[in-house]
């Protein structure tokens, strides 16, 4: 199944400084990655809030920066104040490439995000080859992958542990040196514990991207959680929220105690 994912943004990174410089602003280990994979990658503020969440591919000695559209001159404008004399050129090729999300295919020239999603670029022009699939599949088959997204409405409310980008390290390196907020998300990991994860859920009503999750059973003298991604699928509505851990079995409703109710799936 092929999905037009014209959501998303697409910046080339070049320069014999490339590599370093993703280094140095991003939170995954730029150096283990191959050409055939995608790694994700949080870029976050100094607080360790996550600005952006990357899916960072290379091609070569050059990288390619895939996230949501309605983030681009926010993420490309900040890149650019840190480059100071480095040898880096950022590019928005978006216009260049179609984006198109592959559900249980095999390419040999797509890059793989896990074993069921992968990512294949290919001419603008190239459109009429193919049969586009709704992007609900796609949203769907990440939520059920657990992948989440951070887009406008999102930015700068979560660090990585709430979206689970530590757990086997698949977002976040904790070896791998500096960079914008490291000593805040280092600091969760080593001496913290991680009250907030992130979970799918269900329901029969609308489910919005920044909704809260409300728990009675919870403390909080606010929330308990937040919605960071969402899809109608067929009657239904699926999202992942972060949620309080030693809520993950209450009972959760939307908004409010009068709200929706939610259920969680369990993938485990």
């Amino acid at each position: 199944m092929f999905v037009h994912l014209d959501n998303r943004a697409l910046l080339k990174i070049t320069g014999k400084d490339s590599e370093s410089f993703l280094q140095s602003q991003l939170s995954n280990d730029v150096n283990k990655l191959d050409n055939s994979s995608i790694q994700l990658s949080a870029y976050c503020q100094h607080q360790g809030k996550i600005l952006v969440l990357f899916w960072l591919l290379r091609s070569k000695d050059d990288f390619l920066l895939s996230f949501p559209l309605d983030l681009i001159e926010t993420v490309k404008n900040r890149l650019q104040m840190f480059i100071l004399v480095s040898d880096v050129k950022i590019e928005d090729v978006t216009e260049k490439y179609l984006q198109l999300g592959l559900i249980n295919e095999n390419k040999a020239d797509a890059y793989v995000l896990n074993g069921q999603l992968s990512l294949m670029l290919v001419d603008s022009q190239s459109a009429e080859k193919f049969t586009f699939a709704s992007r609900q599949y796609w949203d769907k088959a990440c939520i059920d992958n657990l992948i989440p997204e951070v887009n406008s409405l999102t930015t700068e409310k979560f660090v990585p542990q709430m979206l689970n980008l530590d757990i086997d390290e698949i977002g976040v390196s904790f070896t791998k040196g500096c960079y914008p907020g490291q000593e805040v998300v280092a600091r969760l990991h080593y001496l913290g514990k991680v009250k907030r994860r992130l979970f799918v859920f269900k329901s029969v009503s609308e489910i919005k991207v920044g909704d809260d999750l409300f728990c009675p059973s919870s403390k909080s003298a606010r929330t308990c959680g937040s919605v960071v991604f969402q899809v109608k699928f067929k009657a239904d509505y699926f999202c992942l929220a972060t949620l309080e851990v030693a809520h993950k079995d209450d009972q959760i409703y939307l908004n409010n105690e009068q709200g929706p109710t939610l259920t969680r799936i369990n993938y485990e």
